[in-house]
């Protein structure tokens, strides 16, 4: 009974979770589509006020009117566009037309009410009279029923929502003032931090700490709260301490990584070396309130909020006057982060190896009870030209994501377009679509006719690598069809000249080279192979156990192979292959699906302890060819 109590409570704290995510996502999917719109705001205030850089009393006119009613109708027009379509934005921007007239104060949490309540309404509208119309009223009657709801819609938010709204915006105002003056605002760091791990940052940032900070900037042209969840400081901090204090490929990823995530601002990238070492998070939330200590000692602010988090966005929409208390808090929150962190790091001693970082990955992926992004199918099996990252705005992850895949692309040489774009702008010819996992719903609505794949993290996902494995297997069965190798028609896969027994040991890289030259010199495949075989062994290990190894080429020496073959060769005294011994070293050269059987074999022998046995030190050549070759 306790059992299932416990069950029930853990179903409904996950449940609850997801739709506090689900929330925060919707939040940000109405701010984060009009951006440059509040990014434009923020530089002519930042320019053109009394106390900007470029005081201008002409220009600094334009300030008030963008924010009183620019910015508030275009979340209000965004948010009933992601409900009711186009109907249900313009329903929406005249709804939110009437909390702002009622209002003496930025309106954006009575946009983010009536802008969707206004796509709901326009949606059952438009539901009811479905098939009602009659022919050749259809115009009339579609802009009537705009005309009609808007005003109504209005006139309501004027006189009940609109006062409801502003009487919640003085409330929030005064609790945030109070916190301010006691000087308990560093606590926030509290549930920013672990928020912003559980890639909760854009929501947290857009949809509740952004329309704060708008409120506060336009009564003292600067808000503290733009800096609350955009710091890049402990991001940095907990980067550079990895850098200074691990080893191996996680120390190697880290000056990557400080880059795009303290000068690009996405910090997204830093999240999986926080789940490395759940403990980590102390040193983040410790440096993200140092932070905001800092600010708030030092009156920093910005006028704005800088989209994406990099440093440079801040240093643009930090107001004359208040850069260096902004540079003080980053450099504050970026030391206390390193120092607390490197204790950590250190014990933990990091060893050599990827798979730690994959496994945080991993982690997180566990936490939200998903299957990791590596079982994801890709079932692509036609020719690719467009590949299309989508997101609530096309920007930040999205367009890092889009990188990443377009750079693996180009090194294997397959030539697709790979864009990024907000889910209601996805091409109509777009064939893949990649969107994180809380968006993929909506993505289908937008472009049906195209395969989704959804992801958890944006950066350096091993989805990318499956998802150019197969298209390079689409490239080569393209290329098949058209041109078959001269020559190569009647190899079998393995013949007996290519089967060495009695070897002497070698490196590891010498043994596959020999394999390599095996295959090379039948014809099985291009010089070029070898190295393709040599850069899979570097990238990861292909001893498989029980004293085999199979080297083999990575995706772009594919290109490379003319017909399916395989090489063994035998080393009595066996070669280090790092993870192992091998005492058979198998070259593989696939295209296809033709080597499977080979495979099959494969795996058959390693379960039989003593054939695998035999098979280091035999000398029966007859042996070997058999038993890799029978059906």
């Amino acid at each position: 009974m306790e059992t299932q109590v416990n069950t029930n409570e853990m179903h409904a704290s996950g449940k609850m979770r997801l739709n506090i995510q689900r929330m925060g996502r919707f939040l940000s999917g109405m701010v984060m589509p009009n951006i440059g719109a509040f990014i434009a705001w923020g530089l002519i205030t930042a320019l053109f006020i009394p106390t900007g850089w470029l005081p201008n009393e002409n220009l600094s006119k334009l300030v008030g009117p963008m924010i009183i009613y620019l910015l508030p109708i275009l979340i209000g027009y965004t948010g009933g566009k992601m409900i009711g379509d186009l109907r249900g934005g313009v329903l929406g921007a005249v709804a939110t037309a009437g909390v702002i007239v009622g209002a003496d104060v930025p309106m954006f949490l009575g946009a983010m009410i009536m802008g969707p309540l206004g796509g709901f309404v326009m949606r059952k509208v438009d539901d009811m009279l479905k098939d009602k119309v009659p022919a050749g009223f259809e115009m009339l009657v579609n802009n009537f029923s705009v005309g009609i709801m808007g005003a109504v819609l209005a006139v309501a938010a004027y006189k009940v929502i609109g006062p409801v709204v502003l009487s919640l915006n003085l409330i929030l105002k005064g609790a945030v003032e109070t916190v301010v003056n006691v000087g308990l605002l560093p606590i926030a760091s509290l549930v920013i931090e672990p928020a912003k791990i559980l890639f909760l940052n854009n929501a947290l940032n857009h949809g509740v700490l952004g329309p704060m900070g708008m409120q506060q900037a336009t009564e003292t042209g600067r808000s503290i709260f733009f800096l609350l969840e955009t710091n890049p400081g402990p991001g940095l901090g907990l980067l550079l301490a990895y850098y200074v204090f691990a080893k191996g490929m996680i120390k190697q990823s880290a000056p990557g990584a400080i880059i795009i995530h303290f000068l690009g601002g996405i910090h997204e990238i830093y999240f999986p070396y926080v789940l490395m070492n759940p403990l980590l998070i102390i040193p983040v939330i410790a440096g993200g309130a140092s932070g905001v200590f800092t600010f708030a000692l030092l009156g920093a602010g910005l006028v704005a909020t800088p989209s994406p988090g990099s440093i440079f966005a801040l240093m643009a929409m930090a107001p004359r006057g208040g850069l260096l208390a902004v540079l003080a808090g980053v450099l504050v929150s970026t030391a206390v982060t390193f120092f607390l962190s490197a204790p950590i790091i250190k014990a933990r001693g990091y060893a050599a190896d990827e798979e730690k970082l994959e496994a945080a990955k991993t982690q997180l992926q566990g936490m939200k009870g998903k299957k990791t992004e590596t079982e994801t199918a890709i079932k692509l099996n036609v020719a690719v030209k467009k590949i299309v990252f989508a997101c609530d705005a096309g920007m930040g992850s999205s367009a890092m994501g889009a990188s990443t895949l377009r750079n693996k692309l180009k090194k294997q040489g397959i030539h697709v377009q790979v864009s990024n774009d907000a889910i209601e702008n996805i091409p109509e010819d777009a064939q893949i679509v990649i969107t994180h996992e809380n968006l993929t719903a909506r993505a289908k609505l937008a472009a049906p006719q195209a395969e989704h794949i959804s992801i958890q993290d944006f950066i350096e996902n091993p989805v990318y690598d499956l998802l150019v494995e197969r298209l390079v297997e689409i490239k080569e069965k393209q290329q098949e069809s058209q041109v078959k190798p001269i020559g190569t028609e009647e190899l079998p896969v393995l013949q007996k000249k290519n089967i060495l027994l009695g070897q002497r040991s070698v490196e590891k890289m010498e043994a596959i080279k020999m394999a390599g030259r095996l295959l090379a010199d039948s014809g099985y495949v291009a010089e070029e192979y070898i190295d393709a075989m040599i850069q899979r062994e570097n990238d990861l290990s292909t001893y498989i156990g029980n004293g085999i190894a199979i080297p083999h080429g990575v995706a772009s020496g594919r290109m490379q192979i003319r017909k399916t073959g395989i090489s063994i060769l035998q080393f009595p005294d066996g070669v280090d292959f790092g993870e192992g011994l091998a005492y058979l070293v198998v070259g593989i050269a696939g295209v296809g699906n033709e080597h499977l059987a080979i495979l099959s074999n494969l795996a058959s022998i390693m379960e039989e302890d003593e054939i695998a046995e035999r098979l280091k030190t035999t000398e029966d050549l007859e042996y070997v060819y058999t038993l890799f070759t029978k059906k």
